[in-house]
Formats: C-alpha cells, structure tokens, sequence
C-alpha cells in the first residue's frame, strides 16, 4: 500500500514499554488458535493505540473481490458460501489486495449490529436471501476489538466468544439460517476497577496481561515526545521506523510460516500438564493455550523447537486469569503461576517477577 493511501497509524515498533501486551498480541497473530487477548490495566496505558498499530503492522491479504466476508480466494474454511458456490462452478475470481480488518466493537452495540441481520420480509416476499452482515462478517481475518468488555452485556460476549471458538456466525429468524465465517483475534480490554469480567468468560480467552502506567520519569518523558513527534509529522515519523516495522512484519510472516515445524517435546508437555495440575486450573484450555504459545513463541524466535525459557515467558499470561481466586489471598495471581513454574521447572524463585521476565526476554 502506497504511504498516500496508508492509514495514518502510531507505528508498533515506536511504542515504549508494555513488553508482555506487545508479546500476546503478536503470538495470537502468528497463531490466532491461542484465543485472544485479554488486556487489563489503567486507562492511557496505549491499549487501543497498540491495536490499531498491530493492525496496520500486518501485511495485506487477498480477499475476493466485492465479498463482504474478505473471504480467501484459496481456503474453503475462509470463504462465505456464495464464494464457494463460485468456486465449485470453476468460476474465475477477482481477487484484491485489503488491508487487515480491525473492527472495533463499541459498547452500545446491538445483536444485530454485531451478528448481521435478515430481511425475513424480501426473503418471503422475492425468495432470495437479504442478510446484512454485521461487524462479525467485517472482522473476518482480522482483529475485533473490544473496549471495556467487561462492561458489554454478557448476552454479546457469549456470542463473540463462541463465534471466536467456531470460526463461524450462524443467524437465524423465523426459520432463515445464514451462515458465514468469522475467523477473528478477539481482543477485550477494561479496566478491573470498573467491573470484572466473569471467571468462565475470562477462561475462553488465550492469553491474559496486565498493564500499568508507566511511572518512570525517563520513560514517561520518551513516551510524550514519541507521541508529539508522531502528532507533529506522522509522515516522517512513520518514515523514519519503517526499515524497523518492514522487518518485524517479515519476521511475524516467516513465523506464521515456521509455525507447523516447531516442536515441543514430551517431557516439555508433562511439565506444562504439572505446572496446570499444581495450580489447581479447571479443564484443559490452560495446556492448550500454554502449548500453543510457546510453539508460537519459538516461530517468532526463529527456532523449530520449543525450550524451557519459551514456556517461562508466556506461562504467566497464559494461565493467570484462569485461577480460582480466593478474597484473602494477597499474593498476584501471576506470581503465584511464576512461583508454581520454579517449583516443577526446578528453577530459582526470582525475587521479583519483573525481573525474571525481563531477564528471560532478554
């Protein structure tokens, strides 16, 4: 995409700090199988900044052209069923390069407005099916944000997370059923002191993290200019880090590549089952996700098997939203995960959680 026609978006690599947010952000892109992100912290941490850069991070796809889902031109599961009609007919398709979508669901919004709705009236009357598709069949292959989740009703955070689990919306009215694929990273964030998120929601999504204001002063100072750099002439500011952003995109698409190769051996898994087993997590989604991001993690390091220090990074986010909270407990609950994974990884209990993250990224 040409710099004229680009959106005019707070470049990824230029963001200071929130190293674990960054991180679950890109392992779900490189594997959208670990479920999402769950973002919780202080209002103007960068949150919705973050996104949209994550968005705008990401190469182009091809999609169908004039197809409202952004089906594939090449994978069926991908496709909306007109397309794939087309496709069985051995009927040549447009395709056209898009922009990844990143859909942004606001708090207010309807059943309809998220699922699509169907014109039961036209639908009798011509006999054709009049489905408008919603905000699900817009972020279809790409990125659905939702602000403040744990303020949405509860009714549209079930469908959104099933519609994530499926891959697909399924509306029905008065005996009309339409179906279209919904293949999106579902990324929630809020603010924990305006409401939390049920425990058996909270569990459907992958990855969880915490972020805090930054309280640095040399940090917090770099953060302003950074911003008011990018206000003053976000041309030349988006110019000057894109050698930077070219190679990040390169190295998250070799990943997604890479990621069918990557290896976690038997003992590696046993002890990941250990780690979930001792901290008392209920069903298996905590092993899974923990699995898969690890895989993940060794594709973006350029490695083909996954090792210890993998499993050390992500552990916490994998598996923290997942404990039982008990209201006399002081303890964070990443610590606690942090304290369980020394203990059957028989590693030194760091003295602060901080420190062994920064010191295990590094």
């Amino acid at each position: 995409m040409s710099p004229s026609r680009k959106r005019r978006v707070f470049p990824f690599t230029a963001i200071v700090g929130q190293e674990e947010m960054k991180l679950a952000l890109l392992l779900n892109v490189i594997d959208p199988r670990i479920g999402g992100v769950m973002i919780m912290g202080d209002r103007g941490t960068g949150k919705s900044t973050t996104i949209r850069a994550l968005a705008d991070l990401l190469p182009e796809i091809d999609v169908v052209a004039g197809d409202p889902y952004n089906s594939s031109p090449d994978d069926p599961d991908l496709q909306s069923s007109e397309v794939r009609e087309r496709a069985d007919r051995g009927e040549s398709l447009a395709i056209e390069p898009r922009q990844v979508p990143m859909v942004d669901l606001p708090l207010g919004a309807t059943e309809d407005r998220l699922c699509g709705t169907i014109d039961i009236e036209k639908a009798l009357s011509e006999g054709v099916r009049a489905f408008e598709p919603g905000l699900l069949a817009k972020a279809n292959r790409g990125l659905l944000y939702v602000d403040e989740v744990n303020l949405l009703d509860d009714h549209l955070v079930d469908v959104l997370l099933d519609s994530a689990a499926s891959g697909w919306n399924t509306v029905e009215r008065e005996g009309i059923s339409v179906r279209h694929p919904a293949r999106f990273v579902l990324i929630g964030s809020g603010n924990p002191e305006e409401g939390e998120l049920r425990p058996q929601l909270l569990d459907r999504f992958g990855m969880s993290v915490e972020v805090r204001t930054v309280r640095d002063p040399e940090l917090r100072v770099q953060v302003v200019d950074q911003r008011t750099a990018f206000d003053d002439n976000p041309d030349g500011f988006n110019t000057a880090v894109q050698a930077t952003q070219d190679a990040l995109q390169e190295r998250v698409v070799a990943a997604q590549k890479r990621l069918s190769q990557v290896q976690i051996d038997a003992d590696l898994r046993i002890r990941i089952s250990a780690v979930c087993g001792e901290l008392d997590v209920d069903g298996l989604r905590g092993d899974i996700v923990t699995n898969r991001a690890a895989r993940a993690l060794a594709a973006f390091e350029h490695r083909s098997e996954v090792t210890d220090d993998d499993v050390a990074r992500v552990v916490a986010c994998c598996l923290r939203h997942r404990l039982r909270k008990d209201p006399l407990e002081t303890i964070d609950s990443g610590d606690r995960v942090v304290k369980t994974f020394c203990k059957v990884f028989e590693r030194a209990l760091p003295t602060d959680r901080r420190e062994f993250e920064l010191a295990l990224a590094g």
